[in-house]
């Protein structure tokens, strides 16, 4: 009888052995993007199935994150293989010890803080003003730290009235004429708010950053790198086709993109032919962030080594143009 329970347990855990190896080999890529037409291209690439196309046992999970914590948070927990967010974001995940590259760039967007028109400049936000942002260390955050840097000498001089919200919430709690009197954001949503009575611009991105800067990369971790090879680099080369795509196809693109946003296709077309709306696998900005950020004790180290930074082949543009 002993002998017959030892033998049926010794399959069990074969079986078991087995189930778990069927589930270790499963081929399969887990992505986080955010809100904007920044990540068009991800969008692209879902519709059309493209990563399933290049490997029809490939399993794509696609995920829709508020911020970049949370995307922190999945990939470090190894819920995430792929995230997409802004520089400063990814550079204070690698400050803390993440294990992770940049894999390529995405997009250039316009971005900016737009105001009730009570409020006239930076001075204007008293202690009583709120200011909707991603969340603090987001691309936005450290563009109104630079701004405040060049108009007060204190980089820090409004972090006390940020409030943090995706991009649809801040829009939203603005529009309102709530609580909040400001909202740094991006396309579509910049546009959005510009367009209703009330509101007007006080900063751009280009303005603040004074050159052209990547708004949205995207990240892996090591694990996914070194252990699966072969669909990382069928991401890479997804994601340029992807781009690619809606360079040659902006109307196209649009078209389809009608399904992952409240907007009209002719809408759309407009966002993704803006002028200072450019997808691109290039990264740009890196070192002009990272100084800053290091500067001013956002970051504890000054990431200026390649190797630190990015995945073999990224192309990328390091010059700090201030």
């Amino acid at each position: 009888m002993k002998k017959k329970w030892l033998a049926v347990l010794f399959v069990g855990l074969m079986l078991l052995g087995q189930g778990c190896s069927n589930e270790a080999e499963e081929k399969r890529i887990r992505i986080a993007e955010q809100y904007g037409i920044a990540y068009a291209p991800l969008q692209i690439m879902r519709h059309q199935e493209m990563l399933e196309k290049k490997d029809p046992e490939l399993t794509v999970q696609w995920e829709q994150m508020n911020n970049t914590t949370a995307i922190r948070e999945a990939m470090v927990a190894n819920q995430l293989d792929v995230g997409f967010m802004a520089i400063p974001p990814f550079l204070i995940g690698l400050d803390n010890g993440m294990d992770w590259k940049i894999f390529s760039g995405l997009s250039s967007v316009p971005v900016g803080l737009v105001a009730e028109d009570a409020i006239g400049s930076l001075e204007d936000f008293d202690d009583s003003k709120r200011i909707a942002l991603p969340q603090p260390g987001s691309v936005q955050h450290l563009l109104l730290s630079m701004a405040c840097e060049e108009e007060f000498g204190d980089p820090k001089r409004l972090d006390h009235l940020l409030v943090t919200m995706a991009h649809p919430d801040g829009l939203n709690a603005l529009l309102s004429g709530g609580d909040i009197n400001a909202h740094f954001t991006s396309t579509p949503y910049l546009q959005e708010e510009l367009s209703q009575p009330g509101y007007h611009q006080i900063l751009s991105g280009t303005e603040i950053f004074g050159a052209p800067f990547s708004f949205i990369v995207g990240a892996t971790t090591a694990s996914f790198y070194e252990e699966s090879p072969e669909i990382h680099q069928i991401l890479v080369e997804t994601l340029q086709e992807a781009i690619v795509f809606i360079e040659e196809n902006p109307q196209e693109a649009a078209g389809i993109l009608t399904e992952y946003y409240d907007y009209s296709e002719e809408e759309i077309f407009e966002y993704l032919t803006h002028e200072e709306t450019e997808f691109s696998s290039v990264v740009k900005g890196m070192d002009k962030f990272s100084t800053f950020m290091f500067d001013n004790e956002f970051l504890d180290g000054n990431y200026k080594e390649p190797t630190e930074l990015y995945w073999d082949d990224v192309e990328y543009d390091d010059q700090d143009e201030s």
